[in-house]
C-alpha cells in the first residue's frame, strides 16, 4: 500500500505543477513591458559583438573581392571550354 500511496502523490505533484504553469491573464505582463524586456535583451546581446578593427575589414573585404574574381574567371573559362566542344561536335 506505501507504494501505491508514493504514485498516487506523485501524480497528484505532477498535476498540480501542469495546472501552476498554465498562464493567468493576472500573471501575463502587458505588451509594452515586454516590448521594454525585448529591447533590453536586444541592446544587451548587441554589447557583446565583438566588431572587426578597420584593417580586419579591408582585408577580408579584398580577400572576398580576389576570390570571386577567380571563381568568375574559372567559370568563364569552363564555359569557353564547353562551347568550343561543342561547336567542334555540332
Amino acid at each position: 500500500m506505501a507504494k501505491k500511496e508514493k504514485i498516487e502523490k506523485n501524480i497528484e505533484k505532477k498535476t498540480d505543477k501542469k495546472k501552476d504553469t498554465k498562464p493567468n491573464k493576472e500573471n501575463k505582463k502587458s505588451l509594452f513591458v515586454r516590448f521594454r524586456i525585448f529591447c533590453h535583451g536586444v541592446v544587451a546581446e548587441f554589447k557583446k559583438i565583438h566588431w572587426p578593427s578597420k584593417y580586419d575589414l579591408v582585408k577580408y573585404s579584398l580577400a572576398v573581392i580576389f576570390f570571386v574574381i577567380i571563381l568568375a574567371t574559372f567559370f568563364h573559362l569552363i564555359t569557353v571550354t564547353f562551347n568550343l566542344i561543342l561547336k567542334l561536335f555540332a
